[in-house]
């Protein structure tokens, strides 16, 4: 796979890409001691649309676009097209599928784990899987590979506020399942009978505090020999087959 196709750069060509696509731009580097005065456009329209902005040495440029006329300015584009969330939540209809299962990753900042993540949630039948905008992997040429190519197959979300979006998925009737290791059931003892949306943490932090308040129930997977925790991508694994195979998705 040619990286180089997914980067943006020159300030008229990302101009246009903000303007046009901004959901498919997951990142704008700009290169330090640029002017400030005449980038307000761009950042005005990555703050509008809630991209993040690097700054970065301009070799930083070189090795992702080559030597080219930058510019000074190159956005790193989505191999996939991600989903509007609030497009989403008006089309989907609990009641023609009364069993939906998605995922809310939470900060999942590696992009092996992000990839593989994808691919199990596609293999096991999941509707969708959401994301944060900040502190979370987008969907980079890396987590493209690792997911074998399956990115994309369900929607993908990003979204600014991740504690927001569980209030709105509650209010559409979804129910909140955290994977937490300090839970007091075990992940197979539930019997997922509702809309699940299933959210994991990253590793050696876990789900953040905030957000683990607004989970409606959580579960663990037990652990021998003083193993402290799973891979994410490993557990998001387990607990993706769980649910599918008791809601009859996979047989």
């Amino acid at each position: 796979m040619d990286t180089s196709e997914l980067y943006v750069f020159g300030r008229q060509p990302v101009r246009e890409l903000l303007h046009r696509s901004p959901e498919r731009v997951s990142k704008l580097y700009v290169r330090e001691h640029l002017n400030p005065a005449t980038l307000q456009e761009l950042y005005a329209l990555c703050s509008q649309n809630k991209i993040p902005v690097t700054t970065v040495p301009g070799r930083k440029l070189m090795e992702m676009v080559g030597k080219v006329n930058d510019q000074g300015i190159v956005a790193l584009v989505s191999p996939v097209q991600y989903q509007d969330f609030d497009d989403w939540l008006d089309t989907i209809e609990l009641q023609k599928t009364p069993q939906p299962f998605i995922l809310l990753l939470d900060e999942i900042e590696d992009p092996n784990n992000f990839g593989a993540i994808l691919r199990t949630a596609a293999a096991s039948g999941a509707d969708a899987v959401i994301i944060p905008k900040h502190r979370q992997s987008p969907v980079t040429p890396a987590v493209f590979k690792t997911s074998a190519g399956t990115a994309g197959l369900i929607p993908i979300m990003r979204v600014t506020n991740l504690n927001q979006t569980i209030i709105q998925l509650k209010d559409i009737g979804f129910w909140i399942c955290g994977l937490d290791q300090n839970a007091d059931r075990l992940y197979w003892q539930e019997d997922y009978n509702s809309p699940i949306a299933l959210v994991i943490g990253s590793e050696g932090k876990g789900i953040r505090k905030k957000t683990l308040e607004h989970c409606d129930f959580t579960v663990r997977i037990p652990m021998k020999n003083d193993v402290e925790s799973l891979n994410a991508s490993v557990s998001a694994a387990l607990l993706c087959y769980e649910i599918s195979q008791k809601k009859g998705i996979t047989k």
